[in-house]
């Protein structure tokens, strides 16, 4: 049975030790699928083992590709370069890179492939990709915006050019780039705005891609041309999650201790690993920061302002409101419940008063996490300082970091 609540202990002492973090969810995900589109066997290490992975896997599997585990950080995957009609609807929990990724590779599929996901997914708006995969000559359809999403595949889509609206999350335009280059011939993804949540996610993919085979051409600051080459199979080692060492980072800031990761900040190529540079300026955190491009780094950062020695504004987090939970909003409401007036909402700004003084004391309060891993993970650093802070729902970590909560403890973390 899955625990319900976890109570923190302040250690009262700095953390120190080595802790490896797990695999880049983004990039496992993301090879995952490259290699189950080639045509052979790749081998993929240092992968992350969590439940979205698992959904990926799985629905691989039932799209007919052997996706075999020999070790904990390690997938061997052996696709045919197709996918084959699963015969039941895809279920994916509420991972949105499996969802969104899956929803444009379904078009490889000779039938119907229905993507679902559970009630979180069913909120998460995946219209703009189903409107650009349609402008393509693919049969999909999703008559909430959201999830279920019905596919019926032809075998792959003729290619050509498509608009799509980036706004909402960049992983609508790493969907189609990765669909792309299994067309009959070239596809042109346009940007319809400027704007693009997390533009480097965009480029992960284009990585991943170029690692598999393909070829991608940027054309200015919104549009991508991918040729019809298909992917080769090949091995890959994926690097440890940027999102993830965020948490081991603050930990490190805010108990003056020294947390070996193993891998330097500025060996990732994620863009989160930008929040480094952040982190290590506390307690003189910048009283403005733009979370546009390191999205899955803000609830780390808000937490940690909370101890700032001045106030901090977060910009260009509107796209935060449409993730696993509305975060600016769990944000705000859960900064509130430690002590009220400790941040508010501002439109889709975030306001986080900042306290040193709340270092040391004893605020019991108990936290609630949406079934959101990055709520959950983020207010356990507001544990490692205040006595009291209880997280419920703990395990929904496992949905990225299954290990957390036992490699806190490695360092000397306590849970009443």
């Amino acid at each position: 049975m899955r625990e319900t609540e976890k109570t923190i202990v302040p250690p009262g002492r700095p953390l120190v030790g080595r802790v490896a973090p797990p695999g880049s969810k983004s990039i496992t995900n993301r090879v995952l699928l490259l290699a189950a589109l080639a045509e052979g066997t790749s081998r993929l290490t240092g992968a992350l083992k969590s439940d979205d992975t698992r959904y990926m896997a799985a629905a691989l599997r039932d799209m007919g590709v052997t996706v075999e585990e020999p070790d904990d950080t390690t997938f061997v995957v052996t696709g045919t370069g197709h996918l084959a009609a699963p015969g039941k609807p895809l279920f994916l929990g509420n991972a949105g890179t499996a969802t969104r990724f899956l929803t444009a590779a379904a078009a490889m599929v000779h039938g119907e492939v229905v993507v679902d996901g559970d009630e979180h997914m069913h909120k998460r708006p995946i219209a703009p990709l189903v409107a650009a995969l349609t402008t393509l000559g693919v049969d999909a359809a999703a008559p909430t915006g959201c999830p279920p999403v019905t596919i019926t595949g032809k075998g792959g889509f003729p290619g050509g050019r498509v608009e799509i609206d980036g706004g909402l999350s960049s992983q609508y335009v790493s969907a189609l780039l990765m669909a792309g280059a299994c067309a009959a011939a070239p596809v042109e993804v346009v940007l319809t705005g400027a704007d693009i949540g997390a533009r480097g996610y965009v480029d992960l993919t284009i990585a991943a891609m170029e690692a598999f085979g393909a070829r991608v051409a940027v054309s200015g600051a919104g549009s991508w041309r991918i040729e019809p080459t298909g992917y080769k199979a090949t091995d890959f080692v994926i690097e440890p999650d940027a999102s993830a060492a965020t948490y081991l980072w603050a930990a490190q800031v805010l108990t003056g201790g020294a947390i070996d990761l193993g891998t330097p900040a500025d060996a990732f190529t994620q863009p989160d690993a930008r929040a480094y540079k952040l982190i290590s300026a506390f307690p003189h955190l910048p009283a403005v920061i733009d979370g546009s491009q390191m999205q899955d780094a803000v609830p780390t950062l808000a937490v940690l302002a909370a101890f700032n020695n001045t106030p901090v504004r977060f910009t260009g987090i509107a796209n935060l409101r449409v993730k696993e939970c509305d975060r600016v909003a769990a944000l705000s409401t859960e900064l509130a419940r430690i002590r009220p007036g400790l941040a508010h909402e501002e439109g889709d700004d975030l306001i986080v008063s900042s306290d040193p003084a709340l270092a040391g004391q004893t605020l019991p309060t108990r936290i609630e996490t949406y079934a959101d891993h990055r709520i959950a993970m983020s207010f356990a650093l507001a544990g490692l300082m205040i006595g009291g802070i209880t997280i419920l729902d703990p395990g929904c970590v496992a949905k990225t970091y299954p290990a957390y909560w036992d490699e806190l403890a490695s360092l000397g973390v306590q849970y009443a």
